[in-house]
């Protein structure tokens, strides 16, 4: 009964982590726009601006990572 109780306990310390957190999509895999982002690049739905280049997807390939 312990075991039960403090595994009920962990998992509600563990779905209230810190809003950073959403940014973790699985077990140390990132987010495209984070990793767009971190790279030095923006998310843009619409074209990329001028003197940028289209490198990558952002939102699960719903917009474009524009870099420079």
């Amino acid at each position: 009964m312990r075991v039960l109780s403090f595994l009920l306990i962990l998992g509600v310390l563990f779905s209230h982590l810190a809003p950073g957190a959403g940014y973790l999509t699985g077990f140390g895999q990132r987010s495209d726009h984070y990793v767009c982002a971190r790279r030095g690049g923006t998310c843009n739905f619409s074209p990329c601006p001028l003197f940028t280049r289209v490198d990558g997807t952002c939102y699960g390939g719903k917009a474009k990572c524009c870099m420079r």
